[in-house]
């Protein structure tokens, strides 16, 4: 199974790796989607922006998640699209990554999930 539910996910943090993969301002909360009426990360989130991920040698991505391959990651993004992107490159490096669809987009409207700044 490559994703992963809302429901999953807020259960199993603190025991899962979560990489989020949008812009830098995105993670931070000081320039995300307006439509989302929370801004920051799921806490406990590392940061990879999409496509510094894409850029790295296998080697660079190990250090950065500092997880090693077979190990378990989520990814997510705004919207799911990039999250599936780092999912199947991560996937193909040998991580047991699971995609996020309804990232920050659906994470963002339950007040009572954490969020991080």
């Amino acid at each position: 199974m490559t994703e992963i539910a809302i429901d999953e996910l807020a259960g199993r943090l603190g025991e899962v790796a979560i990489l989020d993969v949008r812009s830098a301002h995105e993670y931070d909360g000081t320039l995300g989607k307006p439509c989302d009426p929370r801004q920051g990360h799921i806490p406990g989130a590392r940061h990879l922006d999409i496509s510094q991920l894409m850029q790295l040698e296998p080697s660079q991505i190990e250090a950065a998640l500092d997880l090693e391959p077979g190990g378990e990651l989520v990814a997510y993004c705004h919207s799911g699209s990039r999250s599936e992107i780092a999912t199947q490159l991560l996937r193909a490096l040998g991580y047991d990554a699971r995609n996020y669809v309804g990232s920050w987009h659906e994470w963002s409207r339950h007040d009572g999930l954490p969020v991080e700044v």
